[in-house]
C-alpha cells in the first residue's frame, strides 16, 4: 500500500479517528441537528477548554479548531513572534504548535463520538494540511474559490493549483483506512448580498472538485440570507443539485447563521440565530454553524459560544416534525423547478462545459464572467454583477453582466443600484432584527 505524501514529511498521521461525515449522517438519522462553534485560541489550554465546553454543551455537537489570521495567510513569522513575546492572536496556530502540542489538545476530546474540524481561511492550504493529518485530524474545509476571493489578492490559478496538491494530499488518508471530509465554503461567498443560485452553484462546483480529486465524503455550505422564504428555496436546490451530480458521494449540507453586518441587540441576534436553526430543521439540512450575541461587538467567549449552541439546539428540537410531512413535500415540489434551481443549474452546467478538467473550467468561468461575484474586488473577479433586495427582503440580480442567466433573470441589467442602496442593503439585517425590539416592530418570517 503506498503510504501519502505527508509522512515523507512528518513521520505519519496520528491515530485517526473521529470521522466527521459518519458522525453527521448518524446524528441526522436519529432527528439531530448538529451544530458548531467557529472557535479558535492561539493558547492550547484555552483551545482545550474551548473544545471541552462545546463537547459538553446540552447540544449535538462537533469541535472546531478555527486557525489564526497569521497562518491563514502563510506569515509563520508572526506566529513565531506573537508565541515567543506572548502576544494573543486570533486562533490555533497549527502548523506553528508542535505536533505533540496539537495532540494534546485533542487528547479525550477528539473521537468518534466528538470528531473536530479545522477551519482555516486560506488559499494555500497545504502546511495546513499536513499538520492536522499529523495530528490525527480528517476533517477540514474551503475551497479553491471560496478562500481566495474574498480573502486578499492571491491570483485564482495560484489558489487552484494550491487546492488540487492540497485535497489529493488529504485524499491519501483513506490509504491509511481514515475517510477525509471537505466542507466547501462556496455557499458563503463575501458572506452576504450575494444572491442565492450564485452561492448553490459555487458550492456544488466545489464539491465536486473535490469529489474529483478522490473526497468521497463532503458537505456543502449556504449562508442565512435576507429572507427565509428564499433561503428554504436555495436549500430545496442545492439538495436536488447534489443529488444529481454527486450521486455517488456521501454528502451533507451544512447551513451557516448570517454572515454579514449582526444584529446588536441580543434578542435580535438570538431571534436571527434561531431562524437559521429553523431553516436548517425545515430543509433536511444536517449541520448548523452557529454565531453569538457578541458578534457585532467583539471575539465571543467560550461561554457565549456555548450559549449560543444551546440555544440552536433548542431551537432545532422544537421545530423538528413543525411543519407536517405533506406540508414539507409539497414545498420540495414547488422548490424543484424554482427561478433559483434553474438559475443555479445553468451556472453550473456553463461551467461544467467550459473545459474536462475541472479546474481549468473555474478558471475560464471567472475570466469570462460566466461566475461573477457581486461587489467582490479580487482581481480575477469581472466585478460586473450587482445584486439587490426588493419589498419583500429577497436577494435578487440587479445586473447579471456575463453569467449565462439573462433569460432567466429578467435581462442583464434589471436596475442600477447606487452607493446609498448598498449602504441600506448591507445593514438590511441588522436593522430588520434589532428595530422590533427598540421600536416594538416585527421581524420579517
Amino acid at each position: 500500500m503506498r503510504p501519502p505524501v505527508a509522512p515523507a514529511r512528518t513521520g505519519g498521521p496520528g491515530p485517526l479517528v473521529g470521522d466527521f461525515g459518519a458522525f453527521v449522517r448518524r446524528s441526522s438519522r436519529a432527528g439531530r441537528l448538529v451544530v458548531q462553534p467557529r472557535m479558535g485560541f492561539g493558547d492550547p489550554v484555552a483551545m482545550r477548554k474551548g473544545l471541552l465546553a462545546t463537547q459538553g454543551a446540552d447540544a449535538t455537537t462537533v469541535g472546531t479548531l478555527t486557525l489564526d489570521s497569521f497562518t491563514r495567510v502563510g506569515d509563520l513569522a508572526a506566529v513565531e513572534t506573537a508565541l515567543r513575546e506572548g502576544i494573543g492572536i486570533n486562533g490555533f496556530p497549527i502548523v506553528s504548535h508542535d505536533v505533540d502540542t496539537t495532540r494534546s489538545v485533542l487528547r479525550g476530546i477528539h473521537a468518534d463520538d466528538f470528531p473536530v474540524q479545522v477551519r482555516h481561511g486560506s488559499a494555500a492550504p497545504f502546511d495546513i494540511f499536513v499538520a492536522l493529518m499529523r495530528a490525527g485530524l480528517s476533517a477540514t474545509e474551503g475551497g479553491p474559490v471560496s478562500y481566495c476571493l474574498p480573502y486578499g489578492r492571491t491570483p485564482l490559478d495560484e489558489s487552484m493549483r494550491n487546492w488540487e496538491r492540497s485535497t489529493a494530499l488529504l485524499a491519501e488518508l483513506r490509504e491509511w483506512g481514515a475517510r477525509p471530509h471537505l466542507e466547501t465554503f462556496g455557499g458563503c461567498m463575501l458572506g452576504q448580498l450575494c444572491p442565492p443560485s450564485m452561492l448553490i452553484a459555487v458550492s456544488v462546483l466545489e464539491a465536486l472538485f473535490f469529489h474529483r480529486l478522490g473526497i468521497d465524503d463532503v458537505s456543502v455550505s449556504y449562508a442565512q440570507q435576507t429572507s427565509g422564504a428564499q433561503d428554504r428555496e436555495a436549500v430545496f436546490a442545492l439538495r436536488r443539485l447534489c443529488a444529481e451530480l454527486l450521486p455517488d458521494a456521501d454528502w451533507h449540507v451544512v447551513i451557516y447563521a448570517y454572515m454579514g453586518v449582526y444584529p446588536t441587540t441580543p434578542e435580535g441576534c438570538l431571534r436571527l440565530l434561531g431562524q437559521a436553526a429553523e431553516l436548517a430543521v425545515d430543509t433536511g439540512s444536517e449541520r448548523l454553524i452557529v454565531k453569538t450575541v457578541a458578534e457585532s461587538r467583539r471575539i465571543p467567549t467560550i461561554a457565549e459560544n456555548v450559549a449560543a449552541l444551546e440555544h440552536a439546539g433548542r431551537v432545532a428540537r422544537t421545530a423538528t416534525g413543525a411543519a407536517s410531512p405533506a406540508a414539507a413535500s409539497l414545498e420540495r415540489e414547488a422548490a424543484r423547478d424554482s427561478q433559483t434551481y434553474a438559475e443555479a443549474r445553468a451556472l453550473v452546467e456553463a461551467v461544467l462545459n467550459s473545459h474536462p478538467d475541472l479546474g481549468r473550467a473555474l478558471l475560464l468561468a471567472f475570466k469570462r464572467g460566466y461566475l461573477d461575484i457581486p461587489y467582490c474586488l479580487h482581481p480575477d473577479n469581472a466585478g460586473r454583477c450587482r445584486s439587490r433586495i426588493d419589498e419583500h427582503g429577497w436577494l435578487h440580480w440587479a445586473d447579471t453582466g456575463s453569467l449565462p442567466i439573462a433569460g432567466l433573470a429578467g435581462g442583464r441589467r434589471t436596475r442600477s443600484v447606487t452607493s446609498s442602496d448598498l449602504l441600506e442593503a448591507l445593514s438590511y439585517v441588522q436593522r430588520c432584527y434589532d428595530q422590533p425590539f427598540l421600536y416594538g416592530d416585527r421581524p420579517p418570517s
